[in-house]
């Protein structure tokens, strides 16, 4: 330690510029001790550099001759330094020996710990491997859930679509089309229950069918979001199975020693049982959903079945009350034709007597004018020829009965008359009648029917 402090000394004077004797002057023994750095030595040498200079300058001022030593100071100098060599060397073997120790200790220790982290990498990658294959397992059930729920929910909305765009809308059209009818027909008939009921059935079987398929809609969005979060972690396992099959791979002498430097992501770590319950609760989450789909779809099965049944039955009944509607229609269209055909044969043959009557009528009347116009020659009789006989009270009888006749066959004609209108009047009550039914088959036989016809209830 004495030998460096001279070396610093030298280092700051020179020794062409410093007196001999000044310097045999500072050669004396100093103990340092063990626990004191090279810094601290360091900053000791500077004192003594500092006051070595203020010596120099105070001998310079005082005498320019030298200093001489004793034998003895000789002496001592020379065993300084050997002691100082001898303890440089012992120090010297002392760290040649821990070095060697230090570095077979640290070969152990690196060999070791490579192998126990190879050891760990390996178990890493087999871990992972398990988990990816689980993740892909479950995403693969998640991709199929997907693909059944959008076939199911193009099977809603096509029975929807069938329900509410096709027979609401001929519902609709029937209960508008029966309200065309006239008369007596605008009844509130079997037909019109059924159609109604069928109209109410239709509109719940639609919401039904609708709030489905919501439902199917959103389970398809939560498999989706499943699946991002599956995909997600897969990616990250992939990266992580990459990252740690390339460090298995990895010797020392394939980085650089700045990689040493580099620890930016230690503090990113997330705790292990962080990472293992994402990915649990990704597969739990999947499984989850998964079997929300399964269920999902067997109600929806159940759905479209009850609600094809339901509809169809009631179809089924309405159009056995159009059919039985139909024939009665028909029956009571065909009753009112006999009639009709009955009553223009009374009307004929009425029209018929009251010709008769009335020329019946004009040949009285001549008759009556014959009886009068000799009863009024006869009033021409002069004097006592004017008499009563039995020519003149017979014209008057004549002439009295022939009134009665008139009469009676007048009244006759009346009567004739007044039930020829009634005969008519009933022939157009039928016609109308007639018509009205002939329009009632029309809109139920024609119209309806044939709209009712492209019903089809299907569960696709």
């Amino acid at each position: 330690m004495a030998f460096d402090i001279k070396r610093s000394l030298e280092k700051r004077f020179p020794w062409e510029h410093v007196n001999t004797s000044v310097i045999l002057h500072v050669s004396f023994f100093i103990i340092i001790p063990h626990h004191l750095t090279y810094e601290t030595v360091f900053l000791l040498g500077s004192k003594l550099h500092f006051g070595m200079a203020k010596i120099k300058t105070n001998v310079n001022r005082a005498s320019a001759l030298p200093v001489r030593f004793t034998l003895d100071e000789w002496h001592v100098n020379n065993q300084f330094r050997y002691r100082c060599s001898e303890a440089q060397q012992e120090l010297s073997d002392r760290r040649l020996a821990e070095a060697a120790l230090a570095c077979e200790s640290a070969k152990e220790i690196v060999k070791a710990n490579k192998e126990e982290t190879d050891h760990r990498l390996l178990e890493k990658l087999n871990d992972i491997e398990f988990r990816k294959a689980e993740l892909l397992r479950v995403r693969k059930d998640c991709v199929l859930e997907i693909d059944a729920l959008s076939v199911y929910k193009e099977r809603l909305a096509n029975v929807l679509k069938s329900v509410k765009r096709n027979a609401l809308v001929i519902c609709e059209k029937c209960l508008a089309a029966r309200e065309r009818r006239l008369g007596i027909d605008l009844v509130y008939d079997d037909v019109e229950k059924n159609l109604l009921k069928e109209h109410d059935a239709i509109k719940k079987a639609g919401s039904l069918l609708g709030r489905v398929l919501q439902e199917t809609c959103e389970q398809i969005r939560k498999l989706k979001a499943t699946l991002y979060h599956l995909d997600r972690d897969l990616e990250n396992k992939e990266s992580n199975l990459r990252i740690d099959r390339r460090n298995v791979t990895l010797k020392e002498t394939d980085c650089t020693r700045s990689v040493c430097r580099s620890t930016s992501c230690f503090d990113k770590s997330v705790a292990l049982n962080e990472w293992e319950l994402q990915t649990n609760t990704n597969i739990i989450d999947a499984n989850k959903e998964g079997n929300s789909a399964k269920q999902l779809r067997c109600y929806v099965d159940t759905i479209i079945k009850k609600t094809i049944d339901d509809l169809d039955k009631q179809k089924n009944d309405t159009n056995e009350a159009f059919r039985q509607r139909i024939e009665e229609t028909r029956e009571a269209k065909t009753k009112l034709e006999l009639q009709h055909s009955e009553i223009i044969k009374q009307v004929a043959a009425m029209s018929n007597n009251i010709a008769n009557l009335k020329k019946t009528i004009a040949d009285k009347e001549g008759y009556m004018a014959l009886a009068y116009a000799r009863l009024n020659y006869r009033c021409q009789r002069p004097g006592m020829e004017c008499t009563q006989d039995f020519v003149e009270a017979n014209l008057v009888k004549e002439i009295h009965e022939l009134r009665n006749v008139a009469a009676n066959l007048q009244r006759t004609l009346c009567e004739a008359e007044g039930s020829l209108r009634y005969l008519l009047k009933t022939q157009v009550q039928l016609e109308e009648d007639i018509n009205v039914k002939t329009n009632t088959l029309k809109l139920d036989e024609v119209e309806c029917a044939t709209l009712r016809q492209s019903i089809d209830y299907r569960a696709y």
